[in-house]
């Protein structure tokens, strides 16, 4: 593979928001200068704040502006940069609820980007909740801030990797409330959009979902709560007689077992802490989130801000990564998809 990446316009563009300019966001845009990617890259974020961390990491990067008319490629030690100026100045490892907005701008202006046609996909870098929620502004997480923006009715949060895909019902919630967001309607919803994109995005025609109890041992037949008898058995029986192919409730301390999963392509979790250790422990630093359900392409890293690492150049970049290959390949299977039904309309 050569230094560069292709300038062919057939190579997906993917935006990437830098995310909390306190934190290794940062630190992993500079790295990717160094790695050939399968797509263009276009950083949004500061550009002095890219090139300050550049400097810190002893990195020879130069940042140079989008031209949404040239869309130029990203050179070995070069990143094409949509600046957004920062509202104050940064020390890496240190919060200041001053630069928020700025945060939150970099995600409106690449998701504005990503729905306009002028980026194929977008890939955040981490944010961190509490200062943006310090700052005043409520903010639970990248999928319900994206989903809000683009006027999304339904979407799923669902990371991949070590192998295994993990869904969630519900996501960033405090576990004393999981139970009552547990509902039929938001349960079936969830459903068919993760069949939706796991048939759309990911090309699989008939997916096999494994779906998770809430209770310990799946509820116990009653004994242990009544989640899965009056909620989850009554939604997987409806969806299974559309042709859905789902197994369970299943006991979320059993179904990691390689053998229970084998034949499977999901597994859908309760809430977050329920199906994410697991995945996290087989791919830490190499999986992906996508968001299913939004009108537009988006992946993420599987970590936070690790503000103890940001600007001395231990973060590894290798969940950054994996996401913008995952971005660049569903970004290419819908440019093909559109390549076909345009074909066909003829």
């Amino acid at each position: 593979m050569s230094n560069c990446v292709s300038k062919s316009a057939d190579i997906p563009l993917v935006a990437i928001t830098a995310g909390e300019p306190a934190g290794i966001g940062p630190d992993l845009c500079v790295m990717l200068a160094s790695h050939d990617l399968p797509a263009r890259i276009v950083v949004v974020a500061d550009r002095h704040l890219l090139q300050a961390r550049a400097r810190l990491l002893g990195a020879p990067v130069s940042c140079v502006e989008f031209d949404a008319r040239a869309a130029p490629a990203a050179a070995r030690g070069r990143l094409v940069v949509v600046h957004v100026p920062l509202a104050a100045s940064v020390t890496p490892g240190r919060l200041d609820p001053a630069n928020s907005q700025y945060v939150l701008r970099t995600l409106e202006l690449a998701a504005r980007g990503c729905l306009d046609g002028t980026f194929d996909a977008l890939t955040t870098a981490p944010v961190h909740k509490g200062v943006i929620n310090d700052a005043g502004y409520p903010f639970t997480g990248h999928t319900e801030f994206l989903a809000e923006r683009t006027g999304a009715p339904h979407v799923v949060m669902m990371l991949a990797g070590g192998g295994l895909r993990v869904a969630l019902v519900t996501t960033h919630l405090p576990l004393k409330d999981v139970a009552r967001h547990i509902t039929r309607e938001r349960l079936e919803t969830t459903l068919r959009t993760l069949r939706h994109d796991l048939v759309l995005r990911f090309d699989l025609a008939h997916p096999r979902i494994a779906v998770a109890g809430l209770n310990p041992h799946a509820g116990e037949s009653g004994h242990l709560g009544r989640e899965e008898i009056e909620v989850i058995i009554p939604v997987l029986e409806a969806l299974r007689n559309e042709g859905f192919d789902l197994v369970g409730p299943l006991p979320a301390d059993t179904l990691f077992n390689p053998e229970r999963l084998r034949g499977t392509d999901c597994v859908l979790a309760m809430y977050h802490d329920q199906g994410l250790p697991v995945l996290k422990y087989v791919s830490f630093g190499a999986g992906v989130n996508v968001t299913l359900g939004l009108p537009m392409i988006r992946t993420s890293v599987d970590h936070g801000t690790a503000l103890d690492l940001a600007g001395t150049g231990a973060a590894n970049p290798g969940s950054l990564i994996e996401a913008v290959g995952c971005a660049a390949e569903l970004a290419g299977r819908q440019a093909a998809r559109k390549r076909r039904a345009a074909i066909a309309s003829r």
